[in-house]
């Protein structure tokens, strides 16, 4: 333990320089903001922002889209609050209840409750991070290739089933991404494969255009079609903004109870922040000594899923820098922006990039008292964010994505690729494709074919290794049970009440 407390302590002397202190405030700034606005999200955001910041120093512009990501989480809230439209899905529940205290004049309180249970869920959930990811870099460093090809088989299961609404679309998803991660040069052999003769295709494919043109320019697309059917009315914050004993007494349950439930899902492969937040809602409500409030604007059901969000959020800090797995859209961008780096997340970063990684941590604590601060006292400024007229931010976000891919290396191939991709992401959103496991098959799949072929050399071809080492068996176990797992129960289901 005071191993790990020293290396915090080395982290805050990261983090509180000057310049990663500002790059903390902006990423805090610019998440709440991009949280705030419905249909532009931390992942739009981080995309955006990779092209622009190859020449900032790694650990602030890490520090900064860490920022974007937890600081989307708080701007969330207010957008589902008073305009019952959750600018991350992750707020559909507090829109719910949230809502409805605003409209019966109670904003102002709502708004309080899921400031500070989010002040409290991320700040524990800091500290689980804090002091469980070095235990799983111990695990983790235990691994040989074949475990790590099998947890990658892994996390391209989770996330490809549980992210979106069908497996089937979410496997379609990855292979899209896989195929895609093949394109060029294959490093051991020198065999150039699907670069169809273009010359810009033999070094493969940059993973920050995939990443903004699916996210900026296909997720800008797709919000602008849906622009005519948007109906939204925004309720006023009146009163007083504080909460009074009565709400003091009925949150602080639900926002511990919030925490202990988003943590968790946070931390598993594809758990996102969706289902602690409507699992936190269901207890809350059976819980409740006043449950016919809910569905009329009950604190506790902004309380709960609010902290239970939060909490996931920064749990999912856990696989991503541990094990180098996104288990969301915006921790997969996050892995693209390590990669823009040349860092790859995992057990290995915390020997080789010690300051960065416990700088990055450290930073999440100055970043969660930054939020709190920035959005209680400031939520008449993030109101008049949602006066922006729509058609003039998304041909903003438009133009500011040509221009960052442009300037990578001022090649037109690169924009037309970007309008490719970004097109090809709007139709999947059209037609329900999750478009994050592109992104996951994208980056891990490299990776993945890397210690596939370690494992095989080791073995001298046998591919028995991957059931015959005990951690890559139980892996795989999962992986199946993931699979078939669910399929197998709703047969069950339905043959018992047939």
């Amino acid at each position: 333990m005071m191993e790990t407390l020293q290396a915090l302590m080395g982290g805050f002397a990261v983090a509180l320089t000057a310049n990663n202190l500002m790059l903390a405030f902006l990423g805090a700034l610019l998440g709440t903001a991009v949280g705030v606005l419905p249909g532009v999200g931390p992942a739009v955001t981080v995309a955006l922002l990779l092209p622009l910041t190859t020449k900032v120093e790694p650990t602030g512009a890490l520090i900064m889209f860490a920022g974007i990501y937890y600081g989307a989480m708080y701007g969330g809230s207010t957008t589902s609050i008073l305009l019952n439209t959750p600018g991350e899905s992750a707020t559909i529940v507090t829109a719910m209840e949230g809502n409805q205290m605003a409209k019966r004049g109670r904003a102002g309180p709502a708004l309080a409750t899921a400031a500070i249970g989010s002040f409290i869920a991320g700040t524990l959930a800091i500290v689980l991070v804090t002091f469980l990811a070095p235990v799983v870099v111990e695990l983790a460093l235990k691994f040989g290739p074949a475990d790590y090809f099998s947890l990658m088989v892994l996390a391209f299961t989770t996330v490809s089933a549980v992210l979106g609404n069908s497996a089937l679309r979410g496997l379609a998803s990855l292979f899209v991404g896989l195929a895609i991660g093949l394109v060029g040069i294959e490093a051991t052999s020198g065999q150039t494969r699907f670069a169809f003769g273009v010359p810009q295709l033999m070094d493969g494919i940059e993973v920050v255009t995939i990443a903004v043109g699916l996210f900026a320019v296909g997720e800008t697309l797709y919000s602008a079609s849906k622009l005519q059917a948007l109906d939204e009315t925004l309720e006023k914050v009146k009163g007083r903004v504080w909460m009074n004993a009565a709400d003091w007494k009925r949150s602080w349950g639900p926002w511990l109870r919030g925490s202990a439930i988003g943590f968790p899902f946070g931390c598993m492969p594809a758990g996102g922040a969706e289902i602690p937040t409507f699992l936190s809602y269901a207890i809350e409500k059976k819980l409740s000594k006043h449950p016919e409030e809910f569905g009329k604007g009950a604190i506790e059901g902004v309380a709960g899923p609010e902290a239970a969000n939060n909490a996931s959020v920064t749990g999912a800090m856990v696989p991503l820098l541990t094990l180098g797995i996104p288990t969301s859209a915006t921790a997969a961008i996050l892995i693209a922006a390590f990669q823009q780096y040349g860092l790859q997340p995992g057990p290995l970063l915390f020997i080789s990039s010690k300051d960065l990684v416990w700088g990055l941590i450290a930073s999440f604590y100055i970043g969660n008292v930054m939020l709190v601060i920035l959005n209680l006292p400031l939520v008449g400024i993030w109101v008049r964010l949602l006066a922006i007229p729509k058609p003039q931010l998304y041909a903003g976000i438009l133009v500011f994505a040509t221009l960052g891919v442009y300037g990578m290396r001022q090649s037109a191939f690169d924009v037309f690729l970007l309008y490719g991709v970004g097109l090809t992401g709007f139709i999947m959103r059209r037609y329900d494709f999750p478009v994050a496991p592109v992104i996951v098959g994208l980056i891990l799949g490299p990776l993945a074919e890397q210690q596939l072929r370690r494992a095989l050399s080791i073995s001298q071809g046998d591919l028995t290794v991957l059931v015959t080492h005990p951690i890559s068996a139980t892996l795989l176990a999962i992986t199946a049970v993931v699979l078939v797992g669910p399929r197998a129960w709703k047969l069950l289901r339905k043959n018992r009440s047939s």
